[in-house]
This record gives structure tokens, C-alpha cells and sequence, in this order.
């Protein structure tokens, strides 16, 4: 029997949700077994995973299983996902190659004074991320300036490592070319200065705290050695403070990251930082760069299409209502959602595109707003990926400590600002009292 509506689902079925015991089991059994979470592709999971969701429902022929799969696949939302990631990775590489992370660096250490280095590394780790979108190739970039700091202020590595960590994760969250904002409000139907508004509500004390606590952790010292400031460095800054001015203007997101890279190119063609030819290339290695995650997105959506068909996606809304009795709780069970999915799959970005569909119908029945809940998702997320020691950010601080020996432990202990964001966000549900219209109401 062929499935021929792509839009209908079945009743709710427990059974329907054998396909993500299947990818915890293969994924985080295997992880464990070799004691490296990254020694299993998360693509390879999500292929395994697949293939069991379309053994099931034997009533329908596999041809249309497979069509069902597909069609969820090519989701408009999924599509339109996989677009921007492609243009994020190209802005990102041109902006890296034409010396834009570089002269973010020494900019930014440059005002900073050396009694107050540690809070600042913190701050330059926040304003670095929020410009290029990634908590990892921030930790690149700032974990050997940490260590100098290390040896020069005289303090504990993880103090340090765990200021570049925290603030990492601040632009993750709120950048607008990151991989979880892009997944987050496409998956709850928001444009990106939405979310960017109500994640700023709970980012931004928890910004200011932690930055408190850090001039609380200082020490003087001698500061670190910045170079001299050229006009250059200010002119490679410039597609960074456009791409984040623009956005919060309302630009559309693709015609922003389209812009960002041109001005990019054109910079660094300017500067001598590449010729036309090899801006063309960096632009093309930045979208191939993006070739993980777009994979992942797409067997997430056809996955989730096959399981919401199947009644697994029902199922589970019918058992989370069961805790949930209004907005505040809903707003718990979206962050806890979230949070599981982010411990399992030990990926942010994975994790909202697998729990934003979840969210979004959970958001629509208890009247939270759509701009709430990609907040929601994408601020427990991060909090989460922040807090694993199996997260490829504290694993690669620490791998890149090499013969420093700063432990994972010695991190976690510093990681004052995703401790501080969680309890702001527990702040925000329970006293968050703006009432917003939803797109449709709760289900009676």
C-alpha cells in the first residue's frame, strides 16, 4: 500500500520512535565503547537511524517510504537551512583568509589593560564568536593567546581556557551566521532579529555577570604583547560589524551573508590578502566546509518526516503534555527537550533541528511565542555543548593546551558564563511574564 499524502500522520505509536533509540544506540554506544565521541560520523548515525525508520510501517511499499523520506528532506525549512549554512561557510572562510579574525584579535587585546586581561579574553572571545559564528574556531584562534596569558599572569590554564570557552559560546548562541541560529529560527519560522531580541533578554546579564566574576578572578600582570594597530586591521573588522549591523537592521539573512562575502573579497582583493582567483576558492572551501552539516540536516528532516508520519512525533507530544500545564512549563519541557538531545548527540546544532519541530508544535498549543522558543532552543542548547566534556568546544581547547596538560576538569571549573546563562534562563521561564500572540492557540 503506497503512502500518497506526505501531510497526513498516523495515530500516535510508541513504535514509531524505535528510529532515535536506534541512533542513541548506535551513536552513543559506539562513542562510549571507544571513548571518543567523534570517532563515530554523526552522518553515519543518522544513516543507520534512517534506515530503520523505513523498515517501518510494512503496510507501505518502500518506494513510497523512500518518497516520504525525501519529501521530507526537501522541507522548504530544511532547504532554506541548508542555503544559508552554504553562504555562512563561504563568509566565514573569505572573512578568515582576507586576515579578519586576526585583526579582531589584536584589536581587541590592544584596548584591553593587563590588570584586567583574564575579563578580557573572556570579552574578546564574546565579541570574536558573535562575529564568525563558531564557538570552535574561536577556541582556535584565541587558546594560543590564552596560554600566553597563562605564562605570563601566572594562573591556572583551565581559568583561562575556560574564559575562551565561555565567551565562545555567547556568539554561538547569538551570532547571526552560527549554525544553531540559523537552525532555530528557521525551525520556528522567525526572522533572525526576533531571536536575537529575546535571546539578548537572557545572554546579556549572564554576559555581564560572568564578566564580574572574572574581574573578581583576576590578577595583574605584564598583559600580552599586542602588535601595532594598522589601518588594515580596522578595514579587515569592517564585513564583520556590517553583517552584524545589517542583521539587526532586518537585512534578509541571505542577501546579508551574500553582501558580507563580496565586501569581504573585495577587501582582501584590495589589501593583498588573495587575488580575485583565490577569493573565488576561499569561498568555495567555506561552502564545502558546510558539507557535515548540511548532510545532517537533511537525514534529520527525512527522518523526522518518516517518524511524524509514522505517530512517534504525536506520541511524544501526547507524554510531554501530560508535564506540562501552561506556557512556563511548556517553556521547561522545550529547554529540557532540547538539553537531552544535546547530551546524546553532543551537537547544538543537531539537536535543535531534531527537537525544533518537537518545540514548534509545543510552542503553538501553550501560546509561546515563536521568537521564545527558538530562544529557548538555542540558549540550552549552547548551555548544554558549553558544559559537555565530550563537546568538540571543550575537547579541542584542551587538545590544543598539548603540553600545557589542562584537563577537561580544570575547564568545567571556570566555566563561569554557561553555569550563569542556565540560571538566567531558569530566571526568565519563571518570572518571563510578556504575553505575546502565538501563531495558534492551545489545542483544546
Amino acid at each position: 500500500m503506497d503512502i500518497e499524502d506526505f501531510s497526513a500522520s498516523r495515530g500516535p505509536r510508541l513504535r514509531a520512535l524505535i528510529p532515535f533509540g536506534v541512533f542513541l544506540v548506535f551513536y552513543l554506544g559506539l562513542s562510549i565503547a571507544s571513548g571518543d565521541f567523534y570517532k563515530v560520523p554523526m552522518t553515519v548515525a543518522f544513516l543507520v537511524a534512517s534506515a530503520s525508520a523505513l523498515v517501518l510501517n510494512r503496510k507501505a511499499s518502500l518506494r513510497s517510504k523512500i518518497d516520504l523520506f525525501a519529501h521530507g528532506m526537501g522541507d522548504i525549512n530544511i532547504m532554506t537551512m541548508c542555503l544559508i549554512f552554504v553562504l555562512a561557510g563561504a563568509f566565514a572562510e573569505t572573512a578568515r583568509q582576507m586576515g579578519a579574525v586576526d585583526s579582531t584579535i589584536q584589536i581587541a587585546l590592544s584596548f584591553i589593560p593587563s590588570n584586567l586581561m583574564l575579563c578580557g579574553l573572556f570579552v574578546v572571545s564574546c565579541f570574536l564568536s558573535l562575529a564568525i559564528g563558531t564557538s570552535v574556531g574561536t577556541i582556535v584562534a584565541l587558546t594560543p593567546i590564552a596560554l600566553g596569558i597563562t605564562q605570563t599572569l601566572g594562573i591556572s590554564g583551565g581559568l583561562c581556557l575556560g574564559a575562551v570557552v565561555g565567551g565562545s559560546m555567547f556568539g554561538d548562541n547569538l551570532s547571526m551566521i552560527s549554525d544553531t541560529t540559523i537552525a532555530a529560527t528557521r525551525t520556528q519560522g522567525i526572522e533572525m532579529r526576533e531571536k536575537f531580541t529575546a535571546n539578548l533578554h537572557v545572554a546579556a546579564p549572564a554576559a555581564v555577570i560572568t564578566v564580574l566574576l572574572y574581574l573578581i578572578l583576576s590578577h595583574t600582570g605584564s598583559g600580552v604583547e599586542a602588535k601595532t594597530l594598522t589601518l588594515k586591521m580596522f578595514l579587515d573588522v569592517i564585513p564583520y560589524l556590517c553583517v552584524l549591523i545589517l542583521a539587526l537592521a532586518g537585512l534578509n539573512v541571505m542577501a546579508l551573508l551574500m553582501l558580507g562575502t563580496l565586501l569581504a573579497g573585495i577587501i582582501g582583493i584590495l589589501n593583498g590578502s588573495f587575488t580575485f582567483w583565490e577569493f573565488l576558492a576561499a569561498a568555495g572551501v567555506g561552502a564545502r566546509s558546510m558539507a557535515d552539516t548540511l548532510i545532517v540536516a537533511l537525514l534529520a528532516g527525512g527522518l523526522l518526516k518518516v517518524i511524524r508520519y509514522n505517530g512517534g512525533i504525536e506520541y511524544l507530544m501526547k507524554k510531554i503534555e501530560h508535564l506540562i500545564s501552561g506556557r512556563r512549563s511548556c517553556e521547561f519541557g522545550i529547554a529540557l527537550l532540547v538539553g537531552v538531545v544535546n547530551v546524546f548527540t553532543a551537537n547544538n546544532t543537531v539537536a535543535i533541528v531534531i527537537a525544533g519541530p518537537i518545540a514548534k508544535d509545543l510552542a503553538r498549543r501553550y501560546e509561546v511565542a515563536p521568537a521564545r522558543s527558538a530562544s529557548i532552543l538555542d540558549t540550552m542548547s549552547c548551555i548544554v555543548q558549553g558544559m559537555i566534556p565530550y563537546g568538540a568546544q571543550i575537547l579541542s581547547a584542551v587538545g590544543l593546551a598539548g603540553a600545557a596538560s589542562v584537563s577537561a576538569s580544570e575547564v568545567m571549573k571556570f566555566l563561569c558564563y554557561p553555569y550563569v546563562l542556565a540560571l538566567c534562563l531558569f530566571v526568565s521561564i519563571l518570572f518571563f511574564r510578556k504575553k505575546e500572540a502565538a501563531p495558534e492557540t492551545k489545542a483544546s
